[in-house]
């Protein structure tokens, strides 16, 4: 996967072809569609600094790179192909039967990826921010509805990061070093990830990544990154399942870590809503 061998090469690279590692990782399909003075000129360097990338991931032109790009990447950012790949590996007649057993065997393996150690000093570092900071992209998007929701109703105070560069630059203003930035990612990093985390780092700010196989290779890698394959293979569909297991298990170490002031709140919560709800 190319997103391994970035991974392997990360400490190698120089800046400008780390800048090109955070376009391709931001925009697969674009780079794998286009050639190296394409992808050099998308980030302002030489067209060499893009042949030179290739060479230190592993192939011997830029050519080869970018089939293992369109091979990797093409399929995996098609919806249509998704769908088209998982009914071609549906076995037996029923597709229900067949997701539940690709999300028993991802849930079984969850705890294999993510350390009780890990899960607890996320939430840890979630209690103490100031503000909670939730960016996602794409169907990601709607784990940050969730996380806004219960993470509000445990007493934590919220900035939803969404839409174009304008939107989450006025987000953005008021992250303060007390703060903490939580982003969930899927397949490939967001377009903005990048920049959120370099502004993250600038003010100080911790980071949380809750992501599928993609987490290892996202640069600048996060403070804290939580991560477990989906169900599924990689180019076909896959559901939400594993993240949001996540995202529910972080909620509770919150709650845990937090036990007096948490319930509390729940309790006030549920209190008003019995009020504003009624008839």
């Amino acid at each position: 996967m190319i997103s391994e061998r970035i991974k392997s090469s990360a400490k190698k690279l120089t800046s400008a072809e780390q800048k090109l590692v955070r376009e391709l990782l931001a925009r697969p399909r674009e780079a794998a569609l286009g050639t190296a003075g394409d992808l050099a000129r998308s980030v302002g360097v030489h067209e060499a600094t893009a042949s030179r990338l290739a060479k230190k991931l592993g192939f011997e032109s830029y050519a080869l790179f970018r089939d293992t790009l369109r091979q990797e990447f093409i399929v995996k950012t098609d919806p249509a192909g998704w769908v088209r790949n998982t009914l071609a590996t549906i076995r037996g007649p029923s597709i229900l039967r067949e997701l539940i057993e690709q999300e028993a065997t991802a849930l079984t393996g969850l705890s294999g990826f993510i350390t009780d150690e890990a899960l607890s000093t996320a939430a840890a570092a979630l209690t103490r921010a100031r503000k909670v900071f939730i960016f996602a992209h794409g169907n990601a998007e709607a784990l940050v509805v969730l996380a806004d929701k219960r993470f509000r109703r445990m007493g934590l105070d919220t900035v939803v990061l969404c839409g174009d560069g304008r939107d989450l630059a006025e987000r953005l203003a008021g992250l303060e070093r007390e703060d903490i930035v939580l982003a969930f990612t899927n397949r490939r990093a967001p377009r903005h990830w990048a920049a959120l985390a370099e502004c993250a780092r600038a003010t100080g700010t911790p980071t949380i990544v809750v992501a599928d196989a993609v987490g290892p290779s996202l640069v600048p890698a996060p403070d804290h990154l939580l991560f477990a394959p989906r169900g599924g293979s990689g180019d076909a569909f896959q559901s939400l399942n594993i993240p949001m297991t996540i995202m529910n298990a972080l909620i509770l170490q919150i709650a845990q870590l937090n036990e007096p002031r948490s319930l509390d709140r729940l309790e006030r919560v549920g209190k008003l809503m019995s009020v504003l709800d009624a008839p």
